[in-house]
């Protein structure tokens, strides 16, 4: 299997980069961030999952050991194939997804698209337990909720969940925890 690789981007497509290793140029399906960041002649360096079907063989490829890994546990889940294993990596980060499992936020994954109700859930309970908590501290329940008032504040506003979850990242961890502080701290990301 190809679990890394290192090389020159060559190409960049809505969904993939097409990176040159030793003369060869890989089709990956790569994470937004890893997208957005790249531009061809770009020097990457990535973990990668080969997906291997009777007809399919499709290369994903993550800027980080983690994303790989949750990426590789969404694909335990029923219902759950590749394409969308990949949308949830792309638009949620690692430390909003540990605390939506954590705190039991199937909506946070519904935000996604492409993603249903029911996986949803079905994603909560599949991770529960095979995800160590980042946010395990008393609180971390409450923090996963007003942020998740933030994010459907911000999507409301018109701004796309992958935004409206940067923006998030950017609060500062000592930051009060209720809704009007913390939008009011997001929407200031977007004005930098």
């Amino acid at each position: 299997m190809i679990a890394h690789l290192r090389g020159e981007v060559i190409g960049i497509t809505d969904d993939s980069l097409v990176v040159e290793v030793g003369g060869v140029g890989l089709k990956v399906f790569a994470t937004n961030a890893v997208r957005d960041q790249s531009k061809p002649g770009d020097r990457i360096s990535l973990f990668t999952y080969l997906v291997v079907r009777e007809d399919l063989l499709a290369l994903y490829g993550f800027e980080r050991q983690e994303e790989k890994d949750i990426f590789m546990l969404l694909l335990g889940v029923n219902g759950v194939g590749p394409r969308l294993a990949m949308a949830v990596v792309s638009t949620l980060s690692v430390d909003v997804i540990r605390n939506a499992v954590a705190g039991e936020q199937s909506d946070v994954f519904g935000r996604v698209s492409g993603v249903g109700k029911m996986t949803a859930q079905k994603i909560v309970l599949y991770l529960k337990g095979k995800l160590a908590s980042a946010a395990v501290l008393q609180g971390a329940t409450a923090m996963v909720d007003v942020d998740g008032e933030v994010v459907e504040a911000l999507t409301n506003l018109g701004y796309s969940v992958v935004e409206a979850q940067a923006a998030i990242q950017s609060i500062p961890r000592d930051t009060p925890e209720d809704v009007e502080t913390r939008l009011r701290i997001a929407l200031k990301y977007f004005s930098t």
